[in-house]
């Protein structure tokens, strides 16, 4: 069943939050490059977002300090902040939190 609520749904827990993905994918693989990431959230997550969303993505994060940007051969690459793996540890409650009040 699609409905526009569920639509924006799946949006707002993906596309519009893809900080939470990214994080966890740097987690996993610390040092990929843009493009990279990109990738990774659609094979691992099936979140196909503009690669403008994904580089605006990571410059707001890195910004905000959640991942720090440094260069490897000139290549621009991404790895996360304690900051970050403490914000992803709390977007995990608020999630669960979420989800086990509306599962009562």
């Amino acid at each position: 069943m699609e409905t526009k609520a569920l639509d924006r749904l799946r949006r707002k827990i993906t596309v519009e939050n893809l900080w939470i993905y990214i994080v966890k994918i740097l987690l996993d693989e610390p040092g990929l490059k843009a493009y990279d990431v990109k990738k990774r959230l659609r094979d691992k997550y099936g979140i196909k977002p503009a690669t403008v969303t994904v580089y605006t993505a990571l410059y707001k994060m890195t910004r905000e300090r959640l991942i720090e940007a440094y260069s490897d051969d000139g290549d621009k690459r991404y790895r996360v902040t304690e900051k970050g793996a403490a914000a992803l540890e709390e977007a995990r409650k608020i999630l669960r939190e979420a989800l086990e009040k509306i599962s009562r």
